[in-house]
């Protein structure tokens, strides 16, 4: 009988022993956390990968991983123990996400008894009364019953008390992991995952000196992290290139902010290197990044190279696909172009990802004023990078029709007269690109024209100052 009682007693235990393994329940939060490494792609992507001490029993746990991004991308979750590989196993992940606020609570509590705490006057003395009331709807305004009333829209509720918190309501972003676990202890976590609301740009900031031959340029990273939740000291990755994704989901807009000219000189702060088709940037220290926070750290800095200015007037391919308003000048606008060479030789020769360049040149006092600014696309190493800075002011192009012809079978001929008068105090160069379909032929011009593609001729036309020089020519066109 002895024996039945223990052998009875310790199946007993066991099972309530199994019975408390399989509803075991453990959360991490980010004070769990050991490291953190923020990898921000120039696409509205990050991935985020986190290291945290937990001490994990034998069996399936119930793991509530609190302090992830509120934009996490639940099927990219990846958990694995760096303590013991292969004993920590995933069967099920939930994301819960519906955030606890007054509004969802009430929601929550929808049919439900709660107590209100109402105010009321007695002899010009106010007094807190609890009442218990059901709330019956909470649709575009509140319906309860009081005292067996129904009241719309008390005014005279001071406080709502709830008895408990509906367990799906949750304070922050959360995963909800079953996991299996063959080795009891402390163990080290790697979780990673990828999530929205995460970006980055390049700005950089480009000062030409005053005959514009020369330029200083420094690039800033702009870093945006919208994702819902933040990082204490991270180490910071950024990735510059196409990375092609499957349903993307639209790039956030982001403010413009306007990048100081900085008067100091701060040290670059990234290293690059190349990575798959790619080229990645780490910052060379942790930093932190907060939610809803918009950081910019130094790319890099190059100074004293050479930059070229040029003046250039775009024709249009439908000027030789009919008749345009004969003897009648059409205005054109001379676009200002800056143009340099990422090379080392110019303390450059770094990829340069894609953003938004903005330029600057001192006044006749000293101050930097900006004069325009352009995007260029992620540029790599010994190429060249162009940059449309605005509208000539004071050089003026006109453009007039003077022939048309019908030479045979859509065969025509057209001649043009283009004016370009310019009333600075220095000679220019205006470069005249002229896109032409068909199968053409410059017949005359009274410049020479350079063949620069199967559809384009280009004209270097150099006018005095102060002056005027007419561009003539006449091309003939087969279709």
């Amino acid at each position: 009988m002895l024996r039945f009682t223990t052998s009875l007693l310790i199946v007993c235990c066991l099972t309530t022993a199994s019975l408390q393994a399989q509803t075991q329940n453990l959360t991490t939060t980010a004070r769990d956390r050991r490291t953190v490494n923020v990898t921000v792609y120039n696409s509205n992507l990050g991935l985020i990968r986190e290291t945290r001490q937990l001490s994990l029993p034998v069996g399936r746990t119930a793991l509530r991983f609190a302090d992830v991004a509120a934009q996490i991308r639940p099927e990219t979750v990846h958990l694995a123990s760096l303590t013991s590989p292969g004993a920590l196993s995933i069967l099920e992940q939930n994301y819960q996400y519906d955030l606890l606020n007054p509004s969802k609570l009430l929601d929550k509590y929808v049919g439900r008894e709660v107590t209100l705490v109402l105010r009321r006057m007695e002899n010009n003395t106010e007094i807190l009364q609890p009442v218990q009331a059901t709330l019956l709807s909470n649709n575009e305004g509140q319906v309860w019953r009081i005292n067996n009333q129904i009241v719309i829209n008390p005014t005279n509720i001071v406080e709502t008390r709830f008895p408990d918190l509906p367990q799906n309501l949750v304070a922050s972003p959360t995963l909800v992991l079953d996991v299996e676990n063959e080795t009891a202890g402390a163990h080290t976590v790697e979780a990673s995952y990828l999530t929205s609301g995460m970006n980055w740009r390049a700005d950089y900031v480009l000062v030409v000196n005053a005959d514009d031959t020369r330029g200083n340029l420094q690039g800033w990273v702009t870093l945006q992290n919208t994702s819902g939740v933040g990082f204490t000291d991270a180490r910071l990755q950024l990735v510059a290139g196409d990375v092609n994704r499957v349903a993307d989901a639209p790039t956030a807009s982001a403010t413009d902010e306007a990048i100081r000219v900085a008067r100091y000189r701060p040290k670059p702060q990234f290293q690059e290197q190349g990575f798959f088709e790619y080229h990645l940037y780490t910052l060379e220290r942790p930093a932190s990044i907060r939610e809803q926070e918009t950081k910019q750290i130094s790319l890099l800095e190059a100074e004293n190279f050479a930059v070229n200015r040029e003046y250039v007037l775009v024709g249009n391919e439908s000027f030789y696909q009919e008749y345009q308003n004969i003897g009648n000048p059409v205005p054109q606008k001379v676009g200002v172009f800056v143009e340099f060479r990422n090379v080392q030789e110019s303390n450059l020769g770094m990829p340069l990802p894609a953003g938004i360049i903005r330029l600057y040149k001192k006044d006749a006092q000293g101050g930097q004023q900006f004069i325009g600014e352009n995007r260029i696309d992620h540029t790599p190493k010994n190429e060249n990078i162009r940059i449309k800075v605005g509208d000539a002011f004071d050089i003026v192009a006109e453009r007039k029709q003077t022939d048309y012809r019908v030479i045979g079978k859509n065969t025509y001929e057209y001649a043009y007269e283009i004016s370009i008068r310019n009333r600075k105090d220095v000679p220019v160069t205006v470069i005249v690109n002229e896109e032409i379909g068909g199968d053409w032929k410059i017949i005359s011009s009274n410049f020479d024209a350079e063949k620069t593609s199967a559809f384009a001729a280009r004209f270097r036309v150099l006018v005095a100052k102060d002056g005027e020089t007419k561009l003539t020519y006449r091309v003939r066109v087969k279709y």
